[in-house]
């Protein structure tokens, strides 16, 4: 069970939004690269980064915030999304030393995409399935599309696709908890591996990653409750470790 630290980048700053709400930003660090040292410090193994204009834009516009990421936490592994929609752009981060891209809009408007780049990239291509209501949310959030999160993962059960974050956009940045049921009863649909994502708020989370029936997830994000000290990176690494995850 990997516990992935987020960064979530907006103007060269990290920040954490309330249910994807672009007015309801809180900014916690104006030096991405700082962040990512500190999460390194603390034991973390993986970082999960979001370019949150890029998302909008559909085109990478953190760049510069994500380099000096990259260059600050070596020895890091790094999934990076938002703004993902060409294969210019995957070979452009993969090639500059992110560990796996994470492929959300483009998923529902051109899937052939991303079982291309599946292919051309075997077990670096992730998919980002985020939900609202039980429907997939694109650009950013910004609107519905009317494709279900199973239905969408099922679409890439034989693509080759390393993983999918599913996201309850309705718990994230909320801190009401994660939504282990949906993100379950995704995982128990797909064959693909499934990492939970919005509204991880405490310890009590992570305990109830260390159930038996969770051993299925590859794993957790964490935002608002690392930055805010309501998760102690420590103990939660811990916790996962000695439960054997």
């Amino acid at each position: 069970m990997i516990l992935f630290p987020a960064i979530d980048l907006k103007e060269g700053q990290c920040v954490r939004l309330v249910h994807g709400d672009m007015k309801q930003a809180t900014v916690f660090n104006d030096n991405p690269g700082a962040q990512a040292e500190a999460f390194r410090a603390q034991g973390f193994d993986w970082l999960h980064i979001v370019d949150l204009d890029g998302a909008f834009a559909g085109r990478p516009v953190n760049a510069d915030a994500v380099e000096a990421i990259l260059a600050r936490a070596p020895g890091m592994s790094v999934q990076l999304g938002g703004g993902i929609r060409d294969m210019r752009t995957v070979d452009g981060w993969l090639s500059r030393g992110v560990s796996r891209v994470i492929i959300g809009t483009a998923a529902v408007r051109d899937p052939a995409f991303v079982r291309e780049a599946a292919r051309l990239h075997p077990g670096r291509i992730a998919v980002g399935i985020d939900a609202r209501d039980g429907r997939v949310a694109v650009e950013g959030w910004a609107s519905l599309s009317e494709i279900g999160a199973e239905e969408l993962g099922k679409k890439f059960e034989d693509a080759g696709v390393a993983a999918i974050i599913f996201t309850d956009i309705s718990r994230d940045g909320a801190m009401g908890g994660l939504n282990i049921e949906s993100t379950l009863a995704l995982a128990r649909a797909v064959s693909i591996p499934v990492i939970a994502s919005g509204g991880l708020a405490s310890i009590a989370d992570v305990q109830r990653l260390t159930q038996p029936d969770c051993a299925i997830l590859e794993g957790a994000i964490s935002g608002r409750a690392l930055y805010d000290g309501r998760l102690d990176p420590a103990e939660a690494l811990a916790l996962l470790k000695n439960a054997g995850r």
